[in-house]
């Protein structure tokens, strides 16, 4: 078994990366996702964030508004407290998809696309939880690929994505920025990972390094099935 970890800032190309290594056979699964699953009524997380934050982020229909929530912890500097409540539970709801992973095949290379793998890390150690698994990122993950990106062209694609007609491409430009802000620099993640891809736009050369990093994990995936060291 390998436990990956695939990250990259925003509109690095991570989801597209991680799309190509499905088809290519590994098991992937989103932190988003998983984090979208935990944010829903009736789930702990979602009652810590009411708690916190107020009603004020909850829509008519009784779910979280995730624009609103959005704009109070990136705008209104409270993305540290929306944070310790959300990245534990993501945390643990991804090392049971693991244990699911690998009952069923020891030899799986099982994928977490997330973009904050190394901010989680950065923030539980701000928070003073030295020893806590959140604070080191290798008591969990195996191999680390980080996808890279120019920042104009990451702020260019999340414009193109959220905003899809140009109407509020300027509002999305300066919201991506914001979020970079919070991001670790490309540089300093491509400097700790195991496998860097770059992702400047031409497929056919991302497909290619993607096939050759796929190649890497799965003879580490069948070193690790058969008992030998990884190192």
């Amino acid at each position: 078994m390998l436990r990956v970890g695939l990250t990259g800032g925003l509109g690095s190309g991570k989801s597209t990366v991680a799309g190509m290594l499905r088809e290519l056979g590994a098991r992937v699964v989103e932190a988003d996702a998983l984090g979208r699953t935990l944010m829903e009524p009736g789930q702990r997380v979602y009652e810590e964030i009411v708690r916190a934050f107020g009603l004020e982020v909850v829509g008519a229909d009784g779910r979280l508004n995730r624009a609103r929530l959005a704009e109070l912890a990136f705008q209104g500097g409270r993305l540290t407290e929306l944070n310790r409540i959300v990245h534990p539970a993501v945390i643990g709801a991804q090392r049971e998809w693991m244990d699911e992973v690998f009952a069923a095949d020891p030899a799986a290379v099982a994928v977490v696309e997330s973009a904050l793998i190394f901010e989680v890390e950065r923030d539980a150690h701000a928070r003073g939880e030295k020893e806590s698994l959140l604070a080191d990122w290798k008591r969990r993950i195996d191999r680390v690929v980080v996808v890279t990106a120019p920042d104009d062209v990451k702020v260019a694609r999340y414009a193109a994505r959220t905003s899809p007609d140009g109407s509020g491409r300027g509002a999305a430009e300066g919201e991506a920025r914001i979020r970079l802000a919070h991001q670790i620099p490309d540089a300093e993640k491509a400097a700790r990972a195991d496998y860097v891809i770059e992702n400047t736009g031409d497929l056919a050369a991302l497909k290619a390094r993607v096939m050759e990093v796929w190649e890497r994990l799965k003879a580490e995936s069948n070193k690790s099935a058969n008992k030998l060291s990884l190192e």
